[in-house]
């Protein structure tokens, strides 16, 4: 079986709240982590709550990146989720937990997807390296 997609699911503990509690930094933070993973960039959208916490998400060809945060609790869940074996989605989860100053992480991969392709067949989404070497 092949999966389609990977999806990290990344628990962030004891962060720094003040981090955590800014759009503007949590957004660069988040295009720089996406980009360092060699993922491309389509858009991104980012929203303060009130009194606290930050949710938002980059959208890459290879899927997307997202996260909310609770500073009430130095807390943040992002989830990554990426197809193809272009990207390194652990180089995001790596660089978040550095700038968000976590103490503890908790991270899970699912595979997405699963799907049996016919015999000498390979999933259509996926770059084939010859197409790559063109």
């Amino acid at each position: 079986m092949d999966a389609l997609g990977r999806h990290i699911l990344v628990e962030l503990y004891n962060c720094e709240t003040d981090k955590i509690n800014d759009t503007s930094f949590i957004e660069s933070n988040m295009i720089a982590a996406t980009r360092a993973s060699g993922a491309t960039i389509v858009s991104h959208d980012f929203h303060k709550f009130s009194p606290h916490g930050v949710s938002g998400v980059v959208v890459i060809a290879e899927s997307h990146v997202s996260i909310h945060s609770w500073p009430e609790y130095d807390y943040a869940a992002i989830d990554i989720f990426t197809c193809g074996d272009t990207i390194d989605p652990m180089v995001i989860r790596d660089i978040l937990k550095k700038e968000f100053g976590a103490e503890t992480i908790s991270s899970r991969e699912i595979k997405r997807g699963l799907v049996k392709p016919q015999a000498g067949e390979k999933l259509l989404h996926k770059p084939q390296q010859e197409m790559m070497e063109e």
